[in-house]
C-alpha cells in the first residue's frame, strides 16, 4: 500500500536551531513525507521557509512538529490549525506501460518499476532499456539488457529470468585464469563469472553490463560498456588483443 505524507495549514512558528538559526512565524503548510523530510511553505515563492531534509527523527503531536537530524532541529508550534490531511503518496516515475493487475499506469524510478495502484515493484536490472512491447505470458513491459548480449526479457524475473538467458549464452564459455576450471554464469547478490571450481578456486568476477566485444590480454573477455571497453577484472589494465566475435 502506498506511504502517508502529512500535510498541516495553520498559524504556526517555526524554529530551526543548527547550521541556520531562523525563527519565523505566520500561517504556512507544513509537509511531512514518509523519508522523514520536513517543509514549511508560505504565500510567496517556490522554496520553503525552512526544511529539514530525511531528519533521523520526527514527532507529530497535535500542537507541534519536532524533527531531528544531529545537531539540527526544526520544530513548529500549531497555534491555530486550519486543516490536516494525510493523502496517500508514491514514487513518481516516468510512464513504462499498463500494470496487468490493476490496470493502472506502470512508472520507471530509481532502478525499479512499480505501480502506484496495487504497490507491485520490480527492481531493474542495471543499463537496462524498458521496450513498448508487452510479456506474452504475463502482460508486463518487456526490457532489453545487455550482457555479453542483448537480450529481451520480462520484467518480472520470476516469469522470464534473464540469468537463464546470460547462462545459455556464456557459461563455462571463458577459461579461468587462476586454474584449469571454466568460468560460470552465477548470481550471489549480483550476476557473476565465478570458477566452476569452487571452493577449491575461488576465482570471480561481476559480470559486467555492456557486449562482449573480444578477449583482454589478460585472456578474459572484454566487453563494451557506457564507460567504454572492460575487462572484468577491475585490477587489469592490459590492452584488448583478438577479434571482435561479430566480425
Amino acid at each position: 500500500m502506498p506511504d502517508s505524507a502529512r500535510v498541516i495549514a495553520g498559524r504556526c512558528t517555526t524554529v530551526f536551531e543548527g547550521t541556520r538559526e531562523q525563527e519565523q512565524h505566520g500561517d504556512m503548510v507544513v509537509l511531512t513525507k514518509p523519508d522523514g523530510t520536513v517543509l514549511i511553505h508560505d504565500s510567496t515563492g517556490y522554496q520553503p521557509v525552512a526544511w529539514l531534509t530525511r531528519a533521523e527523527a520526527v514527532t507529530v503531536t497535535d500542537g507541534r512538529i519536532t524533527a531531528s537530524d544531529g545537531d539540527q532541529q526544526l520544530i513548529v508550534t500549531i497555534h491555530r490549525e486550519h486543516t490536516r490531511e494525510t493523502p496517500p503518496v508514491t514514487d513518481a516515475g516516468i510512464p513504462v506501460g499498463a500494470c496487468p493487475n490493476c490496470a493502472d499506469s506502470l512508472v520507471r524510478h530509481s532502478g525499479t518499476v512499480s505501480c502506484p495502484g496495487c504497490g507491485a515493484l520490480y527492481p531493474l536490472p542495471s543499463k537496462t532499456t524498458v521496450l513498448d512491447d508487452c510479456c506474452s505470458a504475463c502482460g508486463l513491459p518487456q526490457l532489453r539488457v545487455e550482457r555479453g548480449a542483448s537480450f529481451d526479457v520480462c520484467l518480472d524475473r520470476d516469469c522470464d529470468p534473464l540469468d537463464e538467458h546470460v547462462r545459455g549464452a556464456f557459461d563455462r564459455e571463458w577459461d579461468c585464469p587462476d586454474c584449469a576450471g571454466k568460468l560460470r554464469v552465477i548470481r550471489r547478490g549480483g550476476l557473476l563469472l565465478g570458477c566452476e571450481n569452487y571452493p577449491d578456486c575461488e576465482t570471480s568476477f561481476v559480470f559486467p553490463a555492456g557486449r562482449h566485444v573480444g578477449t583482454c590480454g589478460c585472456g578474459l573477455p572484454l566487453f563494451e560498456t557506457s564507460n567504454g571497453q572492460r575487462c572484468p577484472d577491475s585490477t587489469c589494465d592490459r590492452p584488448q588483443v583478438g577479434p571482435d566475435p561479430d566480425d
